[in-house]
């Protein structure tokens, strides 16, 4: 069994995807639009990605462009989680994520020996990024 994020977006999915992919350097190995999908779906839509798959060392999830019809709320009850084992690294990571999204807490030195920040990205989705001392 394997459980993986689906993470749902209103039309930047081709955006969020290729962001992410180079923040966690991961590549989109997978992309498949509206475009022959059987549903009654805006032809404005059908360029959009109905399923998407980025992959890269410790990396995979899923994405996709929800329907216009499907109501979407930015939400706090789930994050993205990234273990780093190299603290420059994972200061990379975290500055990439959060550029031109939001700090929620600065990525410092925390009480259970390790470097961690936690931000929201211009897309909306929530990340936390830690790294042992």
């Amino acid at each position: 069994m394997k459980v993986l994020p689906y993470l749902a977006f209103s039309g930047e999915c081709q955006e969020a995807i290729n962001f992410y992919a180079k923040c966690l350097n991961a590549e989109v190995t997978k992309r498949i639009s509206y475009e022959d999908a059987k549903m009654d779906i805006p032809t404005s839509y059908r360029s959009k990605l109905q399923h998407a798959e980025v992959k890269g060392k410790g990396v995979h999830f899923l994405a996709y462009d929800a329907a216009p019809d499907t109501p979407l709320n930015n939400g706090n009850k789930i994050h993205m989680s990234v273990d780093v084992n190299d603290a420059k690294e994972a200061e990379k990571i975290f500055n990439k994520l959060s550029s031109g999204g939001q700090i929620n807490e600065p990525f410092n030195e925390k009480h259970w020996d390790a470097l961690y920040g936690r931000c929201t990205d211009k897309f909306g989705v929530h990340w936390m990024v830690n790294s042992d001392l």
